[in-house]
């Protein structure tokens, strides 16, 4: 140890290096030796200089410094460190062993044991809410070729459909702070009621404003107080495997598109458009309710800032950076979405029920590349694999899409276009974690849901209103371009937060800015 100290002593900054930030430095080597020391040993320094009167002996200026003699410096022989460091003035009780295991606790996530529970039960929420939002665009199908309401305009059944995810986002920090207040189970119990009876108040809907009220504004109400209070779950579960938790969890709404898709067109066809949406609000009860039972939290032990508006995170460049790629990237997500079903019956002719299994095919790649997608986050890195990925969902707008004039081609731009169009979705709660620290997941969501607000509800508003029905066969170029577009610029966003991240500027990559 004194040939260390010795070595130390060369260089004053490593020396201060070693003692507490506002710790005074001592002026003798052997004043200089006790503290670092001292500190090594797991004692805390006293950091407030210690107030002295003005000495008036030679013996008192000895006796009212700052530390004892060299007799009374190092513990005595036959005491405890506690009592030789209350007999160091200077010296605090040493530092409690179970700060350290608090500490290590918060920081680090079991990784698995009962987070796979959870990680499946977000998964089947997951099905069970976005599973049937993605179905919506069978819906759409229906009401512009049968013209369903005769008042309505196709901006009306397009703006159904933005709402039920734009009033999801809309109730973030509302449901942020009542999981907060009320409890998780709670909220999540009654957005299950909620997002079931939108359904089935729509199946008696006569007049359009009956469909945006049940259809749009209820079961996007009931669709946020489910998926909000549960996406913030699987971060406190997992931190190597965080990605590909989260790709599992969001391939549940692939697998529950696919077969929401399928079973929505099977059943109006079949039976009718009111009784499948009854059907689909009593399935969608019990398939929530069964995750909702199995879902746990770690609030007890992360003690997570559960804040409607985070306001400092609004002041973070990273932090910004990640809200622009969501707000812009669900700009194309919901284009292409809500538009692919709609562009095979109107622009290539197929028929009702392919249509339907373009949506299904779409939703199939969904849930096959997602856990894929995590996985490589995992191991490549999940800022670069977004960035990438988002770069790659425009290449596919722009070079498969736009050309494609048949059912063959279309679900070779399904397939693939599932899998990666909604990266966003399943790395959100990754990203926040990386940018802001594991604390402030549920602030930082709340702020991140409350940016796609706007986009959700209004981009295939603006894609329908972008279509030009006399093109013919471009009919929808407006709309397609429009997609690669938002795309693009949303990857642009993601490669400046690397250079970010390389550059170590990230909150969490600044230990006295996550501890604020």
């Amino acid at each position: 140890m004194s040939g260390f100290l010795g070595w130390q002593l060369e260089d004053t900054n490593r020396v201060r290096a070693l003692l507490p930030r506002r710790a005074k430095m001592p002026s003798t080597r052997k004043e200089l030796l006790t503290k670092v020391s001292m500190s090594l040993h797991g004692y805390r320094i006293q950091t407030a200089p210690l107030k002295r009167n003005k000495p008036t002996r030679p013996s008192d200026r000895t006796a009212r410094t700052e530390f004892a003699g060299d007799a009374d410096i190092g513990p005595k022989t036959g005491s405890t460190p506690m009592q030789s460091a209350k007999a160091i003035p200077g010296y605090m009780a040493p530092i409690e062993a179970e700060e350290d295991v608090r500490t290590a606790s918060i920081e680090d996530p079991p990784d698995g044991g009962y987070g796979w529970v959870c990680c499946g039960a977000v998964a089947l929420i997951n099905g069970f809410t976005w599973g049937i939002a993605a179905s919506y665009g069978v819906y759409l199908s229906y009401y512009l070729a049968n013209n369903y309401f005769p008042e309505a305009t196709p901006l009306d059944f397009a703006l159904i459909g933005g709402l039920e995810f734009g009033c999801a986002m809309l109730i973030s920090p509302l449901c942020t702070v009542l999981v907060r207040d009320v409890g998780r189970h709670a909220v999540l119990l009654c957005g299950c009621f909620m997002m079931s009876g939108g359904f089935i108040a729509a199946s008696f809907a006569v007049r359009i404003w009956h469909l945006y009220l049940s259809q749009g504004v209820l079961v996007g109400i009931g669709l946020g107080a489910i998926f909000i209070p549960s996406v913030q779950v699987l971060p406190q579960w997992f931190l190597k495997r965080r990605s590909l938790a989260g790709g599992i969890a969001s391939c549940g709404s692939g697998f529950g598109g696919l077969a929401f898709s399928l079973g929505t067109a099977a059943m109006i066809e079949q039976i009718s458009l009111a009784w499948s949406l009854r059907i689909i609000g009593i399935i969608a009860f019990i398939g929530n309710l069964v995750g909702v039972i199995l879902i746990r939290d770690r609030n007890h032990i992360v003690n997570p800032g559960q804040l409607g508006f985070a306001s400092h995170l609004v002041k973070r460049y990273d932090c910004l950076l990640l809200l622009a790629w969501g707000f812009v990237s669900m700009l194309g997500y919901m284009t292409i979405l809500y538009s692919v079903s709609s562009y095979a019956v109107q622009v290539v002719g197929l028929n009702q029920a392919r249509a339907g299994i373009l949506t299904a095919v779409l939703n199939l790649g969904t849930g096959i590349g997602r856990p894929m997608i995590g996985f490589a986050s995992d191991r490549f890195g999940r800022i670069e694999v977004a960035g990438i990925l988002t770069l790659c969902c425009s290449i596919s707008a722009f070079a498969i899409w736009i050309p494609a004039k048949s059912f063959g081609v279309l679900i070779f731009f399904c397939i693939p276009a599932g899998a990666i169009l909604g990266t966003y979705w399943m790395t959100v709660g990754p990203l926040c974690a990386e940018v802001a620290g594991l604390k402030e997941v549920p602030s930082f969501l709340s702020l991140q849901w409350l940016t796609v607000v706007l986009p959700t509800t209004f981009a295939e508003v603006i894609a329908l209103y972008l279509r030009a029905p006399a093109m013919g066969r471009w009919s929808y170029l407006y709309a397609q371009i429009f997609a690669g577009l938002a795309y693009l610029i949303a990857s642009l966003f993601m490669f400046e937060l690397w250079r970010v991240k390389k550059r170590g500027k990230l909150m969490s990559q600044q230990p006295e800015m996550v501890q604020r």
